[in-house]
């Protein structure tokens, strides 16, 4: 039995897999693929129409546009987050309603808006990353809605993941229309 095709098109690069024990060339991994996210999806994005980039990625899935506001507005919760992290003691962070967030007007807007901020934010977070010691990529923020602990290292993981994640919708989209 093979995978939903409409599940396929939701994880094209699977579910994040964590793994347990996180090493060093891991994190330089992961902060690699940080650094480099503005760049490809300036690249990627960077000759698409109004009408291509209104364009949902699957069947009742955000458009390309909602999917570059998505990131911006996501990666900027991250960055706060590890902040939180390196100066309370275990915060309980706040969740946010992204679906609603993608419905606000502000996601209609020029996606050169959130380009830009992606890539001033992806500097700033790159930066704070290098610098943090093993003691700093220890430290956990607990999630609202799982009430798990979640460790700097493991938050590096996931936004790596969630970068390649939604990267993949976009590139998906473009190959399956014949645009890339």
């Amino acid at each position: 039995m093979g995978i939903d095709p409409i599940e396929r098109l939701k994880y094209p690069i699977g579910k994040a897999e964590i793994p347990e024990i996180i090493s060093e060339s891991d994190i330089k991994e992961w902060i690699g693929i940080l650094a480099a996210l503005p760049k490809k999806m300036r690249s990627i994005t960077q000759n698409l129409s109004d009408e291509q980039l209104d364009t949902p990625y699957r069947p009742d899935g955000w458009t390309i546009r909602q999917v570059v506001h998505h990131v911006v507005d996501s990666h900027s919760h991250s960055y706060i987050r590890f902040k939180w992290a390196l100066t309370e003691e275990k915060p309980l962070i706040k969740a946010y309603h992204e679906e609603l967030w993608a419905e606000l007007h502000d996601y209609n807007a020029p996606i050169e808006l959130s380009l830009q901020s992606l890539e001033s934010l992806h500097a700033k977070l790159v930066y704070l990353l290098n610098g943090l010691s093993e003691k700093d990529l220890k430290r956990t923020f607990i999630h609202p809605e799982t009430q798990q602990e979640v460790s700097l290292k493991k938050n590096i993981g996931i936004y790596a993941w969630h970068s390649q994640h939604h990267y993949a919708h976009i590139e998906n989209l473009l190959k399956r229309k014949g645009w890339l």
